[in-house]
C-alpha cells in the first residue's frame, strides 16, 4: 500500500461497466454465439486504457483494470484452468429465503439482468492451461498505466474460498483437497500478479455472504467458521511468497440490494477476516445492514501496519452520495484506527457479471467523484 502520503487516498473495490460493443461480445463468447476474438482482444485493450484514464480523471488514487476482459469475478477461471467442465444445473442458493415475494418480484421485474451465464462443475484433477490470459491482463494494465499519473495500481483474483462455494466439486475426495487444490491453482495467478509489480487484491466474498448460502446457513456459526479457517489457510498457503504489503482483501455480504436480514455480523467474523496475510483489508462498509460496523473497530484492534479500506459509497443503487456523508464515514474509521490507516473505497464491484450491473455507467463515475470530494474533505478535517 502506499505509504507516507499525507491525505486520504481513494480506489474502488474492482470490477467497473464495460463499454456497451465490448459486453456484447463478452456475452456472446460465454453463451456460445459466434464472436470473433481478435475485435474482443482489441476491444478489451481499448476500452482497459479507456477505464484507467476515466478512474484517474474521477479522483481515483489506487486504479485496476476494471476487470473488463472478465464474465465475472470469480467463474473466468474455467477459461485458464483444466477440469472445470459442463454446466451446474443447480441454482444459486438464495439469500433472501423469507421474502419469497420479494425474490420473485426481483427476477420478473428483471433487475438480475438479462443475461446470465452457466456455472461450470469440478469433474477431474486441475491443471492451468491458459497461463496466456492473466499475462494479457498484465500486458493490457501496463500499457493503460502508461502516462496516467495515479498512486498505485491493482488488479483482482478470485480467493480458493469463492470458487469452492460457486463451482461444485465432483472430483476431489476432500472439502480440504477441493479447497487446496483451489488454492494451488490460484496461485498461478496472484504471483503472475504480483511479479508484475502490481498489488494483488484477493476477492474473498464468501468470508461473510457465504453464511446465507444453503450450504451454511442451516448450520451452526461454528459450522460456517471451520468453513472460513480452512479458506483462509488454503488462501495463505496460496500467497507464500508474496509480501504482504503486496496484498488486500475484499470481503462482503454479496453485491445486491436486498433485506440482507440474515448477514453474518462483522464482529462474528472479524478474527478470522486477519488471519488472512493481507497488508490491508477491503470491508463493505456502506450496506444500510452494515453501515453502522465502524464501531466493531473500538474493540478490534486493527493489526499494526495493516490498512483497512472500508467501503464509503454503496454500488448496488443509483443514489450518489453527498460528499459529506462520504467525509463523515471517513472520519468514523480514521478516528478509531488512524488516519494514516484508512484508504477510502467502494463497497462491491460495479460490474460484478457482464450484464448484471444495477447502477449506470454514467452514475458510477458520479459516485466515484463523490468519493474523490468527499476523501478531500476528510483529508481536510484531519491534516487540517
Amino acid at each position: 500500500m502506499p505509504s507516507g502520503v499525507e491525505r486520504i487516498l481513494t480506489t474502488h473495490t474492482g470490477s467497473l461497466p464495460r463499454p456497451p460493443d465490448l459486453l456484447e461480445m463478452i456475452q456472446a463468447r460465454e453463451t456460445g454465439q459466434p464472436y470473433d476474438a481478435e475485435a474482443l482482444a482489441v476491444a478489451v485493450r481499448r476500452s482497459v486504457a479507456a477505464a484507467v484514464r476515466a478512474q484517474a480523471d474521477a479522483g481515483i488514487d489506487i486504479v485496476n483494470d476494471g476487470e473488463l476482459s472478465k464474465a465475472g469475478f470469480s467463474d473466468y477461471i474455467k477459461d485458464r484452468v483444466s477440469g472445470l467442465e459442463g454446466v451446474d444445473p443447480s441454482p444459486q442458493a438464495p439469500s433472501e429465503v423469507d421474502f419469497p415475494e420479494f425474490a420473485e418480484w426481483w427476477r420478473t421485474a428483471g433487475f438480475m439482468g438479462s443475461v446470465t451465464f452457466p456455472r461450470p462443475v469440478c469433474v477431474g484433477p486441475m491443471a492451468w492451461t491458459h497461463p496466456e490470459t492473466v499475462e494479457a491482463d498484465v500486458a493490457n494494465f501496463r500499457d493503460a498505466l502508461e502516462g496516467v499519473d495515479v498512486a498505485g495500481a491493482f488488479m483482482t483474483a478470485s480467493s480458493p474460498g469463492i470458487l469452492d462455494l460457486r463451482i461444485a466439486n465432483q472430483h476431489y475426495s476432500t472439502e480440504e483437497e477441493y479447497v487446496y487444490a483451489l488454492a494451488e491453482m490460484m496461485k498461478v495467478e496472484y504471483r503472475a500478479i504480483a511479479d508484475a509489480g502490481f498489488v494483488l487484491q484477493v476477492d474473498a466474498p464468501e468470508m461473510a455472504m457465504g453464511r446465507n448460502w444453503a450450504r451454511f446457513r442451516d448450520g451452526s456459526l461454528e459450522d460456517f467458521r471451520r468453513a472460513m479457517g480452512l479458506w483462509a489457510e488454503s488462501l495463505n498457503h496460496a500467497l507464500e511468497g508474496i509480501p504482504e504489503e503486496q496484498v488486500r482483501y475484499h470481503i462482503c455480504w454479496g453485491n445486491s440490494e436486498g433485506p440482507h436480514v440474515w448477514d453474518v455480523p462483522l464482529r462474528d467474523i472479524v478474527d478470522i477476516v486477519l488471519q488472512v496475510r493481507a497488508g490491508a483489508y477491503s470491508v463493505e462498509a456502506s450496506n444500510p445492514r452494515h453501515a453502522h460496523e465502524w464501531r466493531v473497530w473500538e474493540d478490534v484492534k486493527l493489526p499494526e501496519g495493516k490498512t483497512l479500506i472500508p467501503g464509503v459509497i454503496d454500488s448496488t443503487t443509483n443514489f450518489v452520495e453527498h460528499p459529506e456523508l462520504v467525509r463523515d464515514r471517513i472520519l468514523s474509521y480514521a478516528n478509531i484506527v488512524g488516519r494514516e490507516n484508512v484508504i477510502a473505497s467502494t463497497d462491491c464491484g460495479f460490474g460484478t457479471f457482464a450484464g448484471r450491473s444495477r447502477v449506470h455507467p454514467t452514475v458510477v463515475w458520479a459516485k466515484l467523484r463523490a468519493m474523490a470530494e468527499g476523501a478531500r474533505l476528510a483529508t481536510e478535517a484531519l491534516w487540517g
